[in-house]
């Protein structure tokens, strides 16, 4: 299995294939964060209106559960089944690595938590300001984290996790998902 991951454009991509999954993941968070970046124009010009609060809606639902699962799909499944893969100074440089993956993890769902706040308040139809520059920070964060997963992480997954490794990870994805596994 090799894929190309930057640009992967297969948004519909299952647990049947974990690394595409992941990676069509991103696609979704892009959408989302250009959802977050039109609201902000949205509310200046048309105020808390139907259009705000359904976004709004729409944007805290897929942070409060399609991210989380994207999260710990790489930390509890991904980084681990990829530093079982490497011995000596490679595993050194990849827990490295994803450790300060993890650690952006953190920062990315706190910096959610102060935004999703906003965003509950306009989404039951309330007056908030959502200010650009919180927006773009947010955005801006899981952009540059998204690059580094996309132009490092997969590929090296893909070179080294083994067919029995992808299929491991695909499984705890359904898991935990609640999707039946067919294995």
């Amino acid at each position: 299995m090799t894929t190309e991951f930057p640009g992967y454009s297969g948004p519909q991509a299952s647990t049947e294939a974990p690394l595409e999954m992941l990676a069509a993941c991103h696609i979704r968070i892009r959408r989302q964060c250009d959802t977050l970046l039109r609201l902000v124009a949205h509310l200046k010009e048309h105020g808390c209106d139907a259009d705000a609060r359904s976004a709004a809606a729409s944007v805290i639902r897929y942070f409060d559960t399609a991210a989380v699962h994207h999260h710990a799909d790489e930390e509890e499944d991904l980084f681990p089944a990829m530093l079982e893969s490497m011995a000596g100074s490679d595993a050194v440089c990849i827990r490295e690595m994803t450790s300060a993956l993890a650690a952006e993890h953190r920062h990315l769902e706190a910096a959610w938590w102060a935004l999703r706040k906003i965003l509950l308040e306009i989404s039951e139809g309330g007056s908030i300001a959502l200010a650009a520059h919180t927006v773009e920070a947010f955005t801006g964060a899981y952009a540059r984290h998204m690059q580094i997963e996309e132009d490092e992480v997969l590929p090296m997954a893909d070179r080294l996790l083994s067919q029995h490794d992808i299929e491991r990870i695909g499984r705890a994805m359904r898991l935990r998902r609640g999707i039946p596994d067919n294995a």
